[in-house]
């Protein structure tokens, strides 16, 4: 059976079951099973690499232990097993014992099973254990299955706020060109899109030795607030072969005063998707005094600024609003371009986040340092063969060629204005009060004619509806009286 059949089959068995309600529960419980699977692997691996290694987890919680055998325990026997004995168990893991130790009651801290038939639960876990994650090209394999998993996820109520279009982070990520030992940071990570992006990235292209490697994972950073993402994104870590992905911390960014983060929290890349749209809880507002607001977006962006390094680099997704808002949102755009060079910024058409999210978004390109003098703007527009991109029809990485093509050396050196680019000065951007929703000055607008002629052609139109529906009660009325 192929790794996709596998997971669809899983997933069939897991619809039969009375306690997992929606594709987010049933994500959440094929995950835990699969991160554990994926640790015994790696476990076994290392006991024959290491000559010191020993598992984290407790013999009698180990995969190996409980799952592996397919006439294994079942039922009431299993189900009591996983509910009163490992859960609890592993929730108390000591971080102490080491970083995978850390990893393992991390992702249990809020892990939940769902599952309330112990022999439909055993019939899953003798599907998982089909899979050889120690198998390079098998582990390979599920990884696309689990892009595709996360991809579904945005059918999930609100579970696509964690998932960014994958040709859009290949996109920002081979703009950014991270090389291993930048130190490189998610500070709202969601399932680890950028991270794995970025390290496809540099094993594709900069990476050369076991060294290099281990020089790239040790340099990694990421934050997720939510328990359900950030179990995905360390076992999305663990698929993509990082032994100790500790790094990837549950918490929440924001909550830490701005000024607290010191010279030691810097970092050489920012690569993120920040939430939008949403609120933060009251009192976060008060960890970022110069820019008091709830808006998520807004006080990632003003974290982002303050984290970057002299000449450290950024690719952010944020929505329009951020660029022509006001207030507060005026205030933190002017200091981003005092505090950076904001250098390119990249419009995408509102389908780009759909089902998800149907609002503009840009892709937003700056270096810490020096500041802005122009800003070059790129619109990308939906092929000619679609009306807009959908879930069967998504953006792929090489509608944005164009764009690669057109952003010139390391220095975005020869760079030329065209149809779809244009350059502003930092002039203009202050004489318009830091609105940086500059539409393209090369399409011309449509002319839907004199407003006042228009306001009294459908004042007429309204007069002549009102007397047809006079007209027609009329002759209902009278119909009616006979």
């Amino acid at each position: 059976m192929s790794v996709r059949n596998l997971v669809k089959s899983i997933q069939g068995i897991m619809r039969k079951d009375t306690g997992v309600d929606g594709d987010a529960q049933r994500m959440s419980q094929l995950v835990w099973m699969f991160f554990l699977k994926i640790m015994d692997d790696q476990d076994e691996a290392l006991e024959i690499t290491q000559d010191d290694y020993t598992s984290p987890i407790p013999e009698d919680l180990q995969w190996r232990t409980w799952a592996a055998d397919p006439e294994g325990i079942t039922g009431d026997t299993l189900l009591d097993f996983v509910n009163d004995e490992l859960f609890p168990r592993l929730k108390l893991l000591s971080p102490q014992i080491g970083p995978r130790a850390k990893v393992v009651r991390d992702v249990f801290e809020d892990a939940y099973n769902y599952m309330k038939s112990g022999q439909l639960m055993r019939q899953v876990i003798n599907k998982i254990n089909e899979v050889d994650f120690n198998n390079l090209s098998e582990r390979q394999h599920f990884g696309d299955i689990y892009e595709q998993l996360l991809n579904d996820l945005q059918n999930a109520g609100n579970a696509g706020e964690y998932y960014t279009p994958r040709a859009v982070t290949a996109f920002m990520v081979r703009q950014i060109d991270p090389k291993p030992g930048e130190i490189l940071m998610d500070p709202a990570c969601g399932t680890g899109g950028f991270l794995t992006c970025a390290m496809r990235h540099m094993r594709d292209n900069h990476i050369k030795s076991p060294e290099d490697d281990a020089l790239m994972q040790s340099s990694l950073r990421a934050v997720e607030k939510k328990p359900l993402p950030h179990m995905l994104c360390v076992t999305n870590m663990l698929l993509h072969g990082v032994e100790e992905p500790s790094w990837v911390r549950h918490d929440n960014t924001l909550a830490r005063p701005l000024v607290s983060w010191g010279q030691a929290d810097k970092v050489d890349i920012i690569l993120t998707n920040p939430p939008f749209g949403g609120k933060e809880e009251d009192g976060i507002e008060n960890n970022f005094p110069t820019f008091r607001t709830r808006e998520t977006a807004d006080l990632f962006l003003a974290l982002i600024i303050r984290l970057l390094k002299d000449k450290g680099r950024a690719a952010v997704v944020l929505p329009d609003g951020s660029l022509f808002g006001e207030g507060i949102k005026t205030r933190l755009k002017e200091h981003l371009l005092e505090e950076c060079n904001l250098h390119t910024i990249v419009r995408l058409p509102n389908s780009v986040f759909k089902p998800y999210a149907s609002i503009g978004t840009n892709l937003l390109f700056f270096e810490k340092g020096t500041p802005t003098q122009d800003i070059w703007y790129w619109e990308h527009r939906v092929p000619e063969t679609q009306k807009a991109y959908s879930m069967t029809k998504p953006i792929r990485l090489e509608h944005l060629d164009d764009c690669a093509a057109w952003w010139g050396g390391p220095n975005r050196e020869g760079r030329d204005e065209n149809e779809r680019a244009w350059k502003v000065s930092i002039d203009e951007i202050r004489d318009c009060g830091f609105n940086l929703d500059i539409k393209n000055p090369h399409v011309v607008e449509e002319d839907w004619g004199d407003p006042e002629t228009l306001l009294g052609d459908l004042t007429k139109a309204e007069s002549s509806v009102e007397s047809l529906r006079a007209e027609l009660k009329s002759i209902l009325t009278e119909a009616l009286a006979r």
